[in-house]
């Protein structure tokens, strides 16, 4: 905010840091707007998704609100930071983010008092899983009467049985990916405790499947080159992107349950090396077109271009608040920004067909008044820079 100051005609540091840190203002609400906004704009078109996914935030310290060491996709490592569960609403390369929840891990739960500190809210003081807030911003978006055809998420909570079941459940629709090392069964397994064989040792008491099911990348590899159809999946930067496709009916168990789920199998051979593959499932009909799911497939890629965007353009992560009300005020606005830049390039798609938020962001920080540069400014800057500095510096020695 130091530096918005500086170049905004009429800001005041004091007013926007209240603002995000201090003022009441609720931010589920406006959210709800941005996803209603969103809807109205790109919702109701039959390539319309909603997409689930996550993002990490690095940061140092103890005090941020959900702060701990795990898994930061971004940096590929284990690394302190905070983490986010998004929704998206897309349509083809028409992308917004419009709900968010902010993981709070056990670490944090388990210490209330650590969680009211940071300004945690009563009612979010239990623990929810990944998957159990990605399943929340489903039913919110249900709630909301969002347009959309199908869900899509990556194999963090694809592979997850029970996400599927709730899914399922709820009616709808899912392309979500899942991991190489999932069993699959070929045809619809038994489930049953298997009878006793031997006169001695325990008696089985544990469900099992039979036939045996068989691991999906061992079976993948099993595959004739002659399974794979060739298949345009969507448009990149370099024109229709093109790749093999295999595709046939599989069952899916978690070991536990009684009940088994029937979905299409989806295998995308992924990059250049003919050895990688993407792995995906869908409770689609079953008459469903192996263009059709192969184009659903592909439309993942989309909240991470989202997510990017946000980050890269939007500010998203360009934040230095601890607590949770500051959090959601910041993600929030960066999220807003976000939609009015989909606005933006919706209105105009006709006369630039290739205008992006990076070209919006430098068409605004052009035309948008500044505050002018002097002799007098440059100081003025200075001294504001200094009397932080030193009261940061002082509060440091305070005991």
């Amino acid at each position: 905010m130091e530096r918005m100051e500086e170049s905004v005609l009429d800001a005041d540091y004091e007013s926007m840091q209240h603002f995000i840190s201090g003022s009441r203002w609720r931010h589920q609400p406006v959210l709800d707007q941005i996803a209603t906004d969103a809807n109205r704009v790109i919702g109701n078109h039959p390539d319309t998704c909603l997409l689930v996914d996550e993002s990490a935030f690095s940061k140092k310290g103890k005090k941020s609100v959900g702060v701990a060491r795990q898994w930061n996709g971004r940096l590929g490592k284990v690394d302190n930071c905070q983490v986010a569960v998004f929704a998206a609403l897309g349509c083809q390369d028409k992308v917004t983010l419009i709900d968010t929840r902010l993981y709070v891990p056990a670490e944090w739960t388990n210490d209330q008092n650590r969680c009211r500190r940071a300004g945690v809210p009563e009612d979010n003081l239990q623990f929810k899983t990944k998957v159990e807030l990605a399943l929340e911003m489903v039913k919110q978006a249900r709630d909301k009467q969002l347009n959309y055809h199908w869900i899509g998420a990556d194999a963090f909570y694809g592979n997850d049985f029970k996400f599927r079941a709730e899914l399922d459940h709820m009616g709808e629709m899912y392309m979500v990916d899942i991991h190489k090392d999932t069993t699959i069964y070929l045809e619809e397994p038994r489930i049953e405790v298997p009878p006793r064989t031997a006169s001695r040792g325990r008696t089985p008491t544990r469900l099992k499947a039979m036939p045996k099911g068989i691991r999906l990348d061992k079976w993948t590899l099993e595959q004739a080159e002659s399974s794979f159809k060739t298949i345009t999946i969507r448009e990149s930067s370099k024109g229709p992107l093109t790749v093999p496709i295999l595709h046939r009916i599989i069952w899916l168990w978690d070991g536990e349950s009684n009940s088994v789920q029937k979905v299409h199998l989806v295998v995308r051979v992924d990059g250049s090396s003919p050895s990688q593959y993407k792995y995906s499932v869908s409770n689609a009909p079953e008459s469903t077109m192996i263009e059709r799911l192969a184009f659903q497939q592909a439309q993942r890629y989309w909240i991470e271009r989202a997510l990017q965007d946000a980050k890269s353009n939007a500010g998203m992560a360009d934040y230095q608040v601890r607590g949770w009300t500051a959090w959601h005020h910041h993600i929030t606005m960066a999220m807003l920004a976000l939609l009015f830049m989909l606005e933006i390039r919706v209105k105009n798609a006709e006369a630039y067909d290739l205008l992006s938020t990076t070209d919006i962001k430098e068409l605004l920080i052009y035309f948008l008044p500044k505050r002018k540069t002097s002799e007098h400014e440059i100081f003025r800057q200075m001294e504001i820079r200094h009397k932080k500095r030193r009261m940061s510096i002082n509060n440091s020695f305070v005991t």
